[in-house]
């Protein structure tokens, strides 16, 4: 088993053999016939992303509860997930606990981490921040920079925990250093507001880029303001604008609406009433009430 599984593993990533996802799945299959948990995993993998294989959700999570029956965590996190999010099963938060917390106990930091954010929002348990900040704490020590961002949450708001920025900030920091963009944005918005550290505008700007960079909507949406602003960098309304347009695209409704701002004003680009409008419209389809009270001023006088 362990044999057709490495065959597998070479001809899904190319290494010494022309990549084939079919290959790999005939491999992955021949293991997880021989009762080789991890290779069940990787098939079902194939079927929830249509690799090599017609996607069938159905069929990964047959796969998955072979694999999690087997007591391999990863095949009990992604079980978990399936019930999470109703694909290839009737959504079920119960059950996504229950598989979830399987999986941190078998030593997954994302099953600890996803167990906490079902903790943290009552579902499928009863809602408590204290044992989210137990989950979250020992996800984050097992290396799950989700965990570490989630665990600076609960320290700047003070739930489950006494609010401490000083907390935050480390945790958010340590996040960060992992690559996650969430946590490097929270702690640029520390820096801003000076919350736990001294305010540094200039820190805040590095970490909003680092963030907007790794594709989080927010970071793009604030650092466009520094530009707007003029705080931790020159006044330049051509670089706010490509920020807010950013975020915008990735969904930000703030983006959005600022974006609507600076051609309303001319920031930076050619005043026009007709795209100042129609971003706010955008903004308030995305559910900014701001930018619904705008829309409707505009769409007033025509536009």
């Amino acid at each position: 088993a362990e044999g057709c599984g490495k065959f597998g593993f070479l001809y899904y990533k190319g290494q010494g053999v022309r990549q084939s996802d079919t290959k790999a799945k005939e491999f992955f299959g021949k293991a997880c016939d021989m009762g080789n948990a991890k290779e069940c995993y990787n098939l079902g993998v194939l079927y929830e992303y249509s690799k090599g294989v017609r996607q069938s959700d159905t069929k990964a999570k047959e796969l998955y509860i072979k694999s999690c029956n087997m007591n391999y965590a990863d095949g009990c996190y992604n079980l978990g997930f399936l019930y999470y999010k109703g694909k290839g099963v009737k959504q079920n938060y119960t059950k996504a606990t229950e598989f979830y917390a399987k999986a941190c106990d078998m030593g997954n930091a994302k099953g600890c981490n996803n167990l906490g954010l079902l903790y943290e929002g009552g579902k499928g348990v009863s809602q408590s921040y204290i044992k989210a900040k137990e989950l979250y704490s020992k996800a984050c020590n097992m290396g799950d920079a989700n965990g570490c961002d989630n665990l600076g949450w609960l320290y700047t708001t003070g739930k489950g925990v006494r609010q401490n920025y000083i907390k935050a900030k480390e945790f958010y920091a340590k996040a960060c250093d992992m690559g996650n963009a969430s946590g490097c944005y929270n702690l640029g918005f520390l820096y801003y507001k000076g919350k736990g550290v001294k305010p540094n505008y200039i820190k805040a700007k590095e970490l909003y880029e680092k963030s907007c960079n790794m594709g989080d909507a927010n970071g793009c949406f604030n650092l466009g303001f520094l530009y707007t602003t003029g705080k931790g960098v020159k006044q330049n309304y051509t670089k706010a604008k490509e920020f807010y347009a950013k975020a915008c695209d990735m969904g930000n409704a703030k983006g959005c609406f600022n974006l609507g701002v600076v051609y309303a004003k001319g920031q930076g680009v050619k005043q026009s009433y007709t795209k100042a409008a129609k971003l706010y419209k955008k903004s308030c389809d995305m559910g900014l009430e701001r930018g619904c009270k705008v829309y409707g001023i505009f769409k007033k006088y025509g536009y």
